[in-house]
């Protein structure tokens, strides 16, 4: 039996996009006779409204979609995420990281990248490992004089404990775990004490889910995951990343770029019937 879930931030209102994401992993329960599930990620709160998380749960309904309770909000389980921390934390994989956004900028223009040389992961230059050289000393010292710090995990340490590692994507099939690409990635920030890695990570495993769908922009976010899993002695789920809808421009929709909300589609009087036919047109087209 299938286990899926539609897992959106309160960060603004649902648009298209997201509808297609929803319907697909609810799809994906009921062609299985499964379950679906409905999670809050709401780990930033600079950014995240409760507001937004009700306009969530009525988008949601209008569409049609049942999903089973209670709803994990993520920020009501921060301890969860501290376990996982404290257990990376024992088997030496994390570092505490003092850099600023800017520092980083500079070391990386220092070593003297031309600009196409410059490393880059998924989510960007990739970390010189800065503050992975401090001695611990050093690391106290700057625990206790400095307001905000970073932890980061150590890439190199973790794959040599983790080893060879595989997942299986539904559109991809068997992938082999890369998850190098990235550098040593944050797990924590001490304003925000999880990352969205380490969080969904977590509670996929928690939650029992069988079959992570998402879009094809999380595609690579899947090899972090699954080196996360490893370490901490978690379940692995099957994949599938979904195509993302794109506008008449060809760019995705995306709530930065003011995409048309589900909530103005159905002030302007459109049906969930005629929401699902312009997913369905945008999925032909692809």
């Amino acid at each position: 039996m299938i286990l899926t879930r539609f897992a959106p931030s309160p960060t603004g209102f649902l648009h298209l996009g997201h509808a297609y994401s929803a319907l697909f992993a609810a799809q994906q329960a009921q062609d299985t006779q499964g379950r679906f599930l409905l999670r809050i990620e709401d780990i930033d709160s600079g950014r995240c409204r409760p507001a937004f998380t009700q306009a969530i749960f009525q988008d949601l309904e209008w569409l049609g979609l049942v999903w089973e309770q209670p709803v994990r909000l993520q920020s009501e389980h921060m301890d969860d995420y501290q376990v996982a921390l404290e257990k990376l934390d024992k088997k030496g994989v994390l570092y505490p990281c003092f850099c600023t956004r800017k520092q980083i900028q500079q070391e990386i223009a220092a070593a003297g990248y031309a600009p196409h040389e410059i490393p880059n992961g998924p989510d960007g230059a990739i970390y010189p490992g800065t503050c992975k050289s401090l001695t611990t000393a050093e690391r106290a010292d700057k625990l206790a004089n400095t307001d905000s710090h970073a932890l980061r995990m150590d890439m190199g340490r973790a794959i040599a404990q983790a080893g060879e590692m595989t997942w299986r994507d539904h559109a991809k099939g068997l992938i082999t775990a890369r998850p190098e690409i990235f550098g040593d990635v944050i797990l924590a920030r001490k304003d925000t004490p999880t990352s969205y890695h380490l969080s969904v990570t977590v509670d996929d495993h928690r939650q029992g889910i069988t079959l992570v769908t998402r879009g094809q922009d999380l595609f690579e976010a899947s090899h972090i995951h699954r080196l996360l899993q490893s370490l901490l002695d978690l379940n692995v789920p099957e994949y599938h990343h979904h195509p993302l809808l794109n506008d008449e421009t060809g760019r995705r929709l995306a709530k930065r770029d003011k995409a048309r909300t589900l909530q103005q589609l159905r002030e302007d009087g459109m049906t969930p019937d005629d929401v699902k036919s312009m997913i369905l047109q945008f999925v032909e087209t692809k």
